[in-house]
């Protein structure tokens, strides 16, 4: 089954020559079936890539996805045209009285800022309490997980000496997770970051259990049971360019920066990296829709009641 953007939306035209299932609203609300309402909290400054990856990821499931676009309701965006929001995106506080299935809150290139000093923190805070209300499954992603484990756990983020950049290897340490169906017992993810978790923190918090782990960046992945979510804090969704886009961008600023590591053929950004997460991305993010749509009420109304669980 595919997923329902509007036509007009970039990524329809972009999922649809990739061989993408997409189909119009008004197409799918033809079709005798209730689609998984899956949000994505857009907190990246690439607005247009950022959706393409994500809805790249959960269309491709057996599974119809009604995809809904959200903003924080204050903060305005910078790099991405006042039209394409107005027309894609619906502010927080528009939505929050509607329920998910499942919402995706992105990452958001300000890690060196406390948590607190982020401009939109209180906004976030109420999305994060509201996602045990009103969503059945949350899944935050780098900066976007960082904050939910801080926020419900206070777990920190801890600045690095050197940005983590590159692709690393990272071991399965949860085989039988059923959000780990597939995986094979280690495999490359994308890493770009200036924070890290530390695993001994993340022992040691209460329902907490990491999934995914590499010796060199520490946990990837973690599973929060008590409060229906998962955390990645490492990007399966990248495209194969993207480790590359902020590279050049960095040299061509003059920003300091290695090379991202085990990305380009023999570490020679001249050459056209390789993608090899790929697989392990579909295989995530399909088990993850999976997952919902097995446990999910199929009365939206009764998502966040006490009787639902994942």
């Amino acid at each position: 089954m595919p997923i329902t953007l509007p036509e007009t939306l970039p990524a329809f035209d972009v999922l649809s020559q990739e061989g993408v299932m997409v189909m119009s609203p008004d197409r799918a609300a033809h079709q005798d079936i209730r689609p998984l309402r899956i949000g994505l909290l857009n907190l990246m400054p690439k607005k247009i890539q950022t959706e393409n990856q994500f809805a790249r990821l959960i269309g491709a499931t057996p599974l119809q996805i009604d995809f809904q676009l959200i903003r924080m309701s204050e903060h305005q965006t910078r790099n991405t045209a006042a039209e394409h929001m107005e027309a894609f995106y619906r502010p927080f506080q528009e939505v929050k009285a509607e329920k998910f299935d499942g919402l995706i809150i992105t990452g958001a290139p300000i890690e060196h800022l406390p948590f607190e000093e982020v401009s939109y923190w209180d906004e976030l805070l109420e999305v994060m309490d509201w996602t045990q209300t009103h969503v059945h499954s949350t899944f935050g992603v780098c900066w976007g997980g960082m904050a939910m484990a801080y926020h419900f756990h206070g777990l920190k983020k801890h600045m690095l000496d050197a940005k983590a950049f590159g692709c690393f290897r990272h071991l399965n340490l949860a085989p039988a997770s059923p959000y780990l169906r597939g995986f094979s017992d280690d495999f490359v993810i994308p890493v770009s970051r200036w924070t890290e978790m530390k695993q001994a923190e993340v022992d040691g918090a209460e329902g907490l259990r990491t999934l995914l782990g590499s010796d060199e960046v520490g946990p990837c992945l973690i599973e929060d049971r008590c409060h229906r979510a998962l955390y990645i804090f490492n990007h399966f969704e990248y495209d194969s360019g993207t480790l590359k886009e902020e590279y050049d961008r960095d040299v061509s600023n003059g920003t300091p920066i290695n090379v991202p590591m085990n990305y380009y053929p023999d570490d020679d950004p001249s050459r056209q990296p390789l993608n090899r997460w790929r697989s392990h991305a579909h295989l995530l993010y399909g088990n993850w829709i999976n997952e919902i749509y097995q446990s999910t009420p199929f009365d939206l109304a009764r998502i966040g009641s006490a009787d639902d669980s994942v």
